[in-house]
């Protein structure tokens, strides 16, 4: 992994981060990681992503004040499921493989765990993401794999879903 040689901070996520957003989410490159394809369903992302902005639970990670990743955590509404969570974390792909996606990850469970108090977190990724290496480094375990998820050029992909307890530290699921 190289290093990032400029000034990384993380920061709550604003309203105005959504270019950004659009561009990664409209980016040809990820669009292979995503559900998403079009414009109109990448509108209906942004406004669930950014929708949790309000809540303090979604965090832009900024190079030198510009954003090149952020993770959210799409809370629950309902009190009986409300102690955990999906989230979803996204990088820019010229800052992938620096160090970006691993700092998000690390606040964004934090956040998770101290102010949200939830008790477990967990995420759903195309089966070649390379996000799955990240995850297994921080002690999420894989508790199941949906084959023929999705359908990219007449090819399917497994759609994997991850998880961590926040409570159980240092022990993972079976």
């Amino acid at each position: 992994m190289a290093e990032i040689e400029e000034e990384l901070d993380i920061r709550y996520t604003h309203i105005t981060d959504e270019a950004y957003l659009r561009g990664w989410l409209m980016n040809p490159e990820l669009q292979h990681f995503l559900p998403v394809s079009n414009e109109q369903e990448v509108h209906n992302t942004l406004q669930c992503w950014l929708g949790f902005c309000r809540y303090s639970a979604s965090l832009t990670a900024t190079l030198n004040g510009t954003p090149c990743g952020i993770a959210t955590l799409f809370l629950m509404p309902y009190q009986k499921v409300s102690h955990h969570c999906l989230f979803k974390i996204m990088v820019d792909p010229m800052h992938q493989k620096k160090g970006v996606g691993n700092s998000l990850l690390k606040n964004v469970i934090h956040l998770a765990k101290i102010y949200f108090k939830l008790e477990e977190i967990y995420t759903e990724v195309v089966e070649d993401n390379p996000l799955i290496h990240l995850l297994r480094k921080y002690d999420f375990y894989q508790f199941a794999e949906q084959k023929d998820y999705v359908k990219e050029n007449d090819r399917y992909y497994a759609r994997l879903l991850f998880g961590i307890s926040l409570i159980r530290t240092g022990k993972k699921k079976p």
